[in-house]
């Protein structure tokens, strides 16, 4: 069996039937996904900040700006807001969509974007923005038409291939880039949310391999080729779950001992 339909196996023994199973299963996984998914875009954001917002609710000795905490306590609310909907399998959904970016971007609007052009966390685009090489992204007029088209093909979808489902959102969500804000943020809190629903493991878009992800997304943005961001989520999502597939095969972690630092033993 190959690597990635074992992690999906792993994901599925874990039977998980309440928002408590949920947590069980991603108590470690939030914080890391929090923090990598913050990390892609604010340099500011640190594993110990973000570990201190999930774990105490709030952070000591912060020197940064106010954005990097609004985001990571912002990514621990939004989870607290979707774990019932996940546990109930609730289908995506404009709603949602606004929901989660509203919650996720809350307090980060800068200066330009809430007071100059009126935009509002939750709330589309109402202004065009360059979002890559080639200016990709609908017109603020189109964006909830082409997301709404969007969701429906995806929720239509009763095939086995979910990641690659799951993987085709993401990337035309990021090209429609349907906010002023956040689209990363959200797109990929999406992703893993429609992966759990269909009984499939999250996956972490870790920060040292964002170029790779970002390249896969121009990929698809250029050539609407598909195969290499499959590719990489197979990857990341293999990289997410190998220490947990490892502990379930019996296979102790090994760490090197006293002799491995003193020659003379």
């Amino acid at each position: 069996m190959e690597q990635y339909s074992r992690v999906i196996a792993l994901w599925q023994s874990y039977k998980i039937a309440s928002a408590a199973d949920l947590e069980k299963h991603l108590d470690s996984f939030r914080i890391l996904f929090a923090f990598h998914s913050g990390k892609i875009e604010n340099e500011e954001i640190t594993y110990h900040d973000t570990r201190e917002i999930f774990e105490n609710g709030r952070v000591v000795s912060y020197t940064g700006t106010p954005r990097a905490l609004f985001e990571q306590q912002n990514q621990k609310l939004c989870y607290e807001v979707l774990k019932a909907k996940i546990v109930n399998k609730e289908t995506l959904s404009i709603e949602l969509v606004k929901e989660i970016h509203r919650v996720l971007t809350g307090g980060t609007y800068d200066e330009r974007r809430y007071i100059e052009n009126q935009e509002r966390p939750g709330k589309f685009k109402k202004h065009d923005y360059v979002t890559g090489l080639h200016e990709v992204g609908s017109a603020a007029k189109d964006v909830e038409n082409d997301l709404t088209d969007l969701i429906a093909e995806v929720n239509a979808y009763e095939g086995k291939d979910v990641l690659k489902a799951a993987g085709y959102f993401h990337a035309k969500f990021e090209y429609i880039h349907p906010f002023a804000d956040g689209n990363g943020r959200v797109g990929r809190t999406l992703m893993n949310y429609y992966l759990m629903i269909h009984n499939h493991p999250p996956l972490i878009v870790y920060d040292e391999d964002k170029r790779m992800y970002f390249e896969c997304l121009r990929k698809y943005d250029e050539t609407e080729e598909l195969d290499s961001l499959y590719e990489f989520l197979k990857y990341e999502s293999e990289k997410t779950w190998g220490k947990a597939l490892a502990l379930a095969d019996g296979n102790r972690l090994e760490r090197k001992d006293l002799s491995d630092f003193i020659q003379d033993m």
